[in-house]
């Protein structure tokens, strides 16, 4: 069995799924062409699908995907400290960010 999100359908019928197979966790893009382009259905790498020039809405949907993954606040563990550069402090490194 192999988990699915669908990113994109397009006014067309082509439809585009991320997909990951669970028995070794890799994920890969999938396309099922519609019906009147013969419906073919192909798999893609993510790296692949998302190569330079790959600016398409469907690509622009994985894109915005991947960046949702981000969008959260950082995990807080208020017994360590933030991490440093040797010889760097923490007012530094909140200095450098505010740059």
């Amino acid at each position: 069995m192999t988990d699915r999100r669908e990113l994109y359908r397009s006014p067309n019928g082509d439809v585009w799924f991320l997909m990951r197979d669970p028995a070794n966790e890799k994920a890969f893009v999938v396309h099922e062409a519609n019906p009147a382009s013969g419906g073919q259905t192909s798999r893609l790498e993510v790296g692949t699908f998302i190569c330079p020039g790959a600016e398409g809405p469907e690509h622009q949907a994985l894109l915005r995907l991947i960046g949702s993954l981000v969008n959260v606040p950082p995990a807080t563990y208020p017994d360590r400290k933030p991490a440093t550069a040797p010889g760097m402090s923490v007012e530094d490194l909140n200095a450098s960010n505010d740059e």
